[in-house]
């Protein structure tokens, strides 16, 4: 086992401090306080060739893997701006790199990978959540062309998606022989008519937003199908571990980040004569939490590794976002209560991170489904959902 990183990796996790000095943690914040996205950022980001790192060359990417894309997010996340829409382009972009034909991967990817063009992954429906099975957004063939109608929820940054992946059924549960049959991914033109998004508040500090989308009569046709049609859900669920474990660096990120500023905060303010990380009741719960992050370090990048490699990552993928994101919680959690009071501020800007961090256990996947998982799919277990 090899724990190094190579130059070139060192030089993706350290791309967080460069980006800072344009795009820093007040930046993220003002941006997120008005729900605005980052456009600037996001083009810089682009134009210094990381938005495209899990593509081929050939069509504007870094032609880079799981590893990298992961240490990507972890690197910028650790310098306090973690971002929702950088998931949405690793599951996208690959799988656009991989399952695309030439013509979309021609007309597609190399502008996004430029930051010129933008897209939201869009699954999510009010009734069917961790159950994608009962998705009920239809494309109803229409000749050799399809009609898209139907209703999704929770779709980060479907305001400035240029395009959407949506997952939709073109057929019947009801009709195919497995339930996984009947899906189809559609590339969607997200400028369009007969696309309506309404905005969903949430307590989350984040320039993204979350949308309602609703679909009405979209006409769709051969060239917006994504691989073959009824067989969407084969790409749909090799997607998901890489959203699992890009989601995991986030958290490993976000750790990082509070516990760092911890640190250096306790190591600073004086209390009865002596800095409070001198006492251990600070000191301990800072330590385990760093514990806790290099845990789910490891296991984010062991996941980052089989996906790599070819092989079943689908325990890795899961145990890696569900320990990262408890060990961002307690992360979080710990900086807080070492700040004392200031740990409420906006000044010291720890605060802003638990509902993000909270989100980890929850979306897009709760914890209590990947423990079904690892109980069902690791461990032998009946199923128990």
């Amino acid at each position: 086992m090899d724990f190094a990183l190579s130059d070139e990796q060192k030089m993706i996790l350290a791309y967080g401090e460069k980006l800072v000095r344009d795009f820093d943690r007040a930046h993220f914040l003002e941006m997120a306080e008005k729900r605005e996205f980052p456009a600037e950022m996001w083009r810089r980001m682009g134009a210094d060739g990381f938005l495209g790192m899990m593509v081929p060359e050939e069509y504007g990417g870094a032609g880079q893997g799981m590893t990298e894309m992961a240490l990507l997010m972890e690197g910028i996340s650790q310098q306090g701006i973690p971002s929702f829409m950088l998931i949405a382009a690793t599951m996208v972009l690959a799988q656009i790199a991989h399952h695309g034909n030439e013509d979309q991967k021609r007309r597609l990817l190399p502008a996004a990978c430029r930051g010129e063009t933008v897209f939201c992954f869009v699954i999510t429906e009010p009734d069917a959540g961790s159950n994608s099975m009962r998705i009920a957004t239809t494309a109803r063939r229409r000749g050799d062309r399809f009609v898209l109608n139907g209703q999704k929820t929770f779709i980060t940054g479907a305001d400035i998606a240029d395009y959407g992946l949506v997952v939709a059924r073109t057929t019947p549960l009801e009709e195919v022989k497995r339930k996984t049959d009947g899906f189809t991914l559609f590339v969607v033109d997200f400028k369009q008519a007969g696309i309506e998004k309404t905005y969903i508040p949430t307590g989350i500090v984040a320039p993204e937003r979350q949308f309602q989308v609703f679909f009405d009569d979209i006409e769709l046709g051969p060239e917006d199908v994504l691989g073959e049609v009824d067989r969407g859900f084969d790409i749909l669920f090799e997607s998901l571990n890489p959203e699992r474990i890009v989601m995991g660096a986030m958290g490993v990120g976000i750790g990082r980040y509070v516990l760092r500023r911890a640190a250096e905060y306790a190591s600073e303010r004086q209390v009865f004569g002596q800095p409070i990380g001198a006492h251990q009741g600070v000191q301990h719960p800072l330590a385990a939490a760093r514990v806790k992050v290099e845990m789910a370090g490891l296991m984010t990048y062991r996941g980052a590794w089989a996906y790599d490699q070819g092989l079943p990552a689908g325990d890795d993928a899961n145990m890696a976002k569900y320990f990262a994101g408890e060990a961002a919680i307690e992360a979080v959690d710990a900086a807080m209560q070492a700040h004392g009071g200031n740990g409420f501020t906006k000044e010291y800007g720890i605060m802003d991170l638990y509902p993000m961090a909270r989100l980890l256990r929850t979306a897009p996947l709760n914890r209590e489904v990947i423990l079904s998982y690892i109980g069902e799919k690791t461990m032998g277990m009946p199923r128990s959902y």
